[in-house]
């Protein structure tokens, strides 16, 4: 079972313990992953039909989830049926993973030690977590924080005034100035006395020749993953969410902004000031325009337009 490497992980658990109200059995969960990241003693959880293909595939022993959904789970994983599953996954995580809710600051931080890191050139004022990685040729620029357990490849460009946490980055990634990335997203339920904080377990992934630019902010993921393609650019001030996964070859022009849990294919191009909303499915070689909200799920090679965001035909049909 894979480690997590940015955060301290408890239990195992019971999961009548977990779940006295809920669940019979005394299967000792070790780890909460996502549907499809999901081995035997892992807890997962399951609450859209979006996902009804993974749900039937995954290997893990136990999912939270509703009773009109149980049937879709392998019989080999235990249903664990609730009204809320947000709710729940949220309770559970916190047990497991107690110090992922807020971005707690690195206490383990300091100026680089130029004997451990050969070949990188850093700015003024650099501070460095334990047990971070940076490879051959790489520039780190000044006032820039990379925080504990980070890796970055080789011949990367790292700008100044950058905060880099839970995350792993490629070869040749550029990452301009003023952007944060690997930071806790914009999860929680909302109650009544007080709101309850999703914690957030994941971490991100920027593969190789990857462009980010100046002022962006990438969080981590929930449970699963945030990952950037490979030779995607990211202009200047876009926001990407929780567990969004981009493809490669991209193209996301300023100010673009994507909910939680959407995915794109390859081939990509977004124009400024887009919105895609989350949960969605871009297809491969999709053009989006600029301004425009996508609230749909868009198939391969479609070019949209407009809020909503509509094939361009029919747009064009409308003025």
């Amino acid at each position: 079972m894979s480690k997590n490497i940015f955060f301290e992980r408890k239990g195992p658990f019971k999961s009548n313990v977990l779940f006295p109200k809920h669940s019979n059995s005394k299967i000792s969960i070790k780890d909460i992953k996502s549907l499809d990241k999901a081995e035997k003693f892992d807890l997962t959880f399951f609450d859209s039909l979006n996902y009804k293909d993974l749900a039937e595939k995954t290997k893990a022993s136990c999912c939270i989830t509703k009773e009109n959904l149980k049937k879709y789970l392998p019989l080999s994983c235990e249903a664990i049926c609730v009204k809320s599953v947000l709710f729940e996954l949220a309770r559970v995580v916190s047990k497991f993973y107690p110090y992922a809710d807020l971005d707690y600051p690195d206490n383990t931080l300091k100026k680089p030690n130029k004997s451990k890191f050969l070949g990188v050139k850093f700015g003024n004022n650099v501070l460095i977590g334990k047990n971070v990685k940076i490879g051959k040729s790489t520039l780190v620029g000044s006032n820039t924080i990379i925080e504990k357990n980070v890796s970055i490849g080789k011949n990367c460009t790292i700008g100044s005034g950058i905060m880099i946490k839970n995350s792993i980055l490629g070869n040749n990634v550029v990452v301009q100035d003023g952007s944060k990335i690997g930071l806790k997203g914009f999860g929680f339920i909302p109650l009544k006395e007080k709101n309850l904080r999703i914690a957030h377990i994941g971490k991100v992934v920027v593969e190789d020749n990857v462009e980010i630019g100046s002022s962006c902010t990438i969080d981590r993921g929930s449970i699963g993953d945030t990952i950037i393609g490979k030779n995607t650019f990211l202009d200047n001030q876009v926001h990407i969410a929780h567990n969004v996964k981009i493809g490669k070859n991209c193209m996301i022009a300023g100010q673009v902004g994507f909910a939680g849990s959407s995915t794109l294919g390859d081939n990509v191009s977004i124009g400024g000031q887009a919105g895609v909303s989350g949960h969605l499915k871009i297809g491969n070689n999709v053009k989006i325009g600029g301004g425009s909200g996508v609230v749909k799920d868009i198939p391969n090679n479609t070019i949209v337009m407009g809020y909503p965001a509509v094939p361009l035909k029919e747009f064009l049909k409308k003025k």
